[in-house]
């Protein structure tokens, strides 16, 4: 019985990379030490320094999620004083996500110990499988790959 349960986790691409990710997520989360922050949250705050400054939609698009979903997950961030939304210049009704000060030394602070869940994971799967890895879940990340999904459906039909 024990075999099949493990099984059924082949048969199903969402389910097996949700399962993967909520444990990730907890290894990470684990790796990134005493700190209040969630590894999600050191991953939104590393996004919104890459981005330099996106506007919300900009940001939901890049993390994959929907407005909504971001607003909440920004809500502790901007409470803790390391994210805050500013009027963008162009358009007023589009607000700005910036790192404050507090917010970048914070990210800055956590990269080492990103950086060392990352060597684990490596070293666990392997640097070659790691990287294939990476690549297609961007892949299935991607606006193309939604849109070949959805055109499979439609074949379907």
């Amino acid at each position: 019985m024990e075999k099949q349960e493990e099984n059924i986790w082949a048969h199903c691409s969402s389910s097996s990379v949700r399962r993967a990710s909520r444990q990730l997520g907890q290894l990470y989360d684990d790796a990134m030490g005493l700190t209040d922050l969630r590894g999600t949250q050191f991953s939104l705050l590393t996004q919104i320094g890459y981005l330099q400054e996106p506007t919300q939609k900009e940001l939901a698009k890049a993390m994959v999620m929907d407005l909504s979903a971001l607003g909440h997950t920004l809500k502790p961030l901007i409470r803790d004083d390391l994210v805050e939304l500013v009027p963008d210049e162009k358009d007023r009704r589009a607000k700005r996500v910036r790192l404050t000060p507090t917010g970048r030394a914070r990210q800055l602070e956590l990269v080492a110990n990103w950086q060392e869940a990352q060597r684990r994971f490596d070293a666990v799967l392997g640097a070659e499988k790691s990287a294939e890895l990476r690549r297609t879940l961007a892949f299935i990340a991607s606006e193309n790959f939604a849109e070949a999904f959805s055109a499979a459906g439609k074949k379907g039909d």
